[in-house]
This record gives structure tokens, C-alpha cells and sequence, in this order.
């Protein structure tokens, strides 16, 4: 990783993200108080971005949103990997029919634009945080699947996994000993990409309405809120944007690192 620029400016900005999530609504006060009398001020040293249309601090909001969005991602992530990991693993070892049934419905999922999807199942569901996550992990879920299904068909006729079954191991503990170990390294590249796109999923829905709700400082709803001061307050919006940019961009550059790190031909 020390070798890859890139991916050490990721681990960079991902550190300072994580440093900022959990100390910083400590230290900027509160995201939904209201100043009427402040509002739209530009930035300065009482109000580091200034604030927006309702007095509040463009900062803390920004902070407090931190948390919110790497948590949302992180928290998406793991369901997709677990859900996908789960139907991926079915279908690899199993086949016959449990593969087609398994693979016919993630190509139903795939067949749909993930943001599409996520759009309807969020409607369907209400506009909340909270189904905002079971909204972008339900679309999210199918990568795993794929990927891990042609993890396993690679290594299910390896001599260590023929070993182990002569040994009298159980499929599962094939699985679980031997497969899902061994296929650790794309997940943890598609899992580091995809905590970028679940933010930037989650914002888009924010953004439209069917994602958090206002007070909560949700970097997507908070573009939203205020775009139509763009003109007369634009570091309002162009902070959670900002911040929005960063992190994706973060995770993008992890993922590119640690593919090069476990790529045999890009180490040689």
C-alpha cells in the first residue's frame, strides 16, 4: 500500500474522515440549532462555512453528517457482503437448480438500474434514513453474489478443498473454512468501492426527497435544502458536495489500492 500513492492519499482522507465522524459533533455544537437572525451569513471565524438559510451552522452540520453517511455506507456494505456472500456461496456449491434459481434471481435485480430500484423501494417504503440503507442494500447484494459464486466454481475442485472433504469436512465448513477465506480479496476491493457508492446513492436519494428528512444532517438532503440559495449562499450547498466529493473519491482510491496490492501480475 506504501507503494501506491494513491491509495495512501485514500487512507489519508479516509483517516481525517473518521477523525472528523467522531470527534467533530462533539466539538461544533449543535446541527439543528436555529439563528433566523444569522442566516446566510459567509463564511468567518464565528461560523467556519457559514450558514444557511436557517441560521444553522453549515459546519457542525457537515460533521454530524459524517457519521451519518460513513456509518450509512459502512453499514450498507456489510449487509450487501453478508446477504450476497450467503446466496453466492449456495449457489457455487450446491449448483443444479439451487444455481439457477439463486442466479435467476440476482439477474432480476441486475436487470434494473440500481438508483431506479433503490428510488422505488424507498417510495415504497417511506422516506427515512433507515430504509434508505434496506433500499440501497437490497440493490447492492447481487455484486457479491456474482462475484463470490465464481469465486467458489474457481476453487470448489482445488486439491486443498478435495482434501478437506476427504477429511470428512461438511459442506459448510468447506464453505466457511476454506472457500469464503480464500475469496476474501475481491470482496474486500468490491466492498471498499461499494461503501463510496452507497454514499453517494444514499445522497441522491436524500437529494430527491426520499432519503433523511430534514433536520437531520444528511450530506444529500443538505444540498437539497439549499440549493435554491446556490446563488446567494453557495458555500451552503457546496460544503456536504464537498465532503460528498471527498469521501467517494476516498473509498475510490482505497479500492484501486488494495486491487493493485492483491493482484499477483500488478505486484510482479
Amino acid at each position: 500500500m506504501r507503494r501506491n500513492p494513491g491509495a495512501m492519499i485514500g487512507l489519508t482522507l479516509l483517516g481525517l474522515l473518521l477523525v472528523a465522524a467522531l470527534l467533530g459533533p462533539g466539538l461544533s455544537g449543535d446541527p439543528a440549532a436555529q439563528d433566523l437572525g444569522a442566516r446566510l451569513q459567509a463564511p468567518s471565524g464565528v461560523h467556519l462555512l457559514g450558514t444557511d438559510q436557517l441560521g444553522r451552522d453549515v459546519l457542525a452540520r457537515v460533521l454530524n453528517g459524517a457519521r451519518i453517511s460513513l456509518g450509512l455506507g459502512v453499514s450498507v456494505m456489510l449487509a450487501s457482503l453478508l446477504v450476497g456472500s450467503a446466496v453466492g456461496l449456495i449457489a457455487g456449491l450446491r449448483g443444479g437448480w439451487w444455481d439457477e434459481a439463486l442466479m435467476r434471481v440476482t439477474d432480476i435485480f441486475l436487470a434494473f438500474p440500481s438508483l431506479i430500484l433503490a428510488m422505488a423501494i424507498s417510495a415504497a417504503l417511506g422516506p427515512s434514513l433507515s430504509n434508505v440503507m434496506i433500499a440501497v442494500a437490497l440493490v447492492s447484494w447481487p455484486t457479491y453474489a456474482r462475484l463470490i459464486r465464481a469465486q467458489v466454481l474457481a476453487l470448489r475442485e482445488r486439491e486443498f478443498v478435495e482434501a478437506a472433504r476427504a477429511l470428512g469436512s461438511s459442506q459448510t465448513r468447506v464453505a466457511l473454512r476454506h472457500l469464503l477465506p480464500n475469496s476474501l480479496a475481491p470482496l474486500l476491493v468490491q466492498g471498499s468501492f461499494d461503501v463510496g457508492n452507497a454514499i453517494l446513492t444514499a445522497a441522491g436519494l436524500g437529494f430527491i426527497g426520499f432519503g433523511a428528512q430534514p433536520p437531520t444532517p444528511e450530506w444529500g438532503a443538505m444540498v437539497s435544502e439549499t440549493r435554491n440559495y446556490i446563488g446567494q449562499a453557495p458555500w451552503a450547498s457546496s460544503a456536504p458536495a464537498v465532503a460528498i466529493l471527498v469521501t467517494v473519491l476516498a473509498f475510490n482510491l482505497l479500492g484501486d489500492g488494495l486491487r493493485d496490492m492483491f493482484d499477483p501480475r500488478a505486484a510482479r
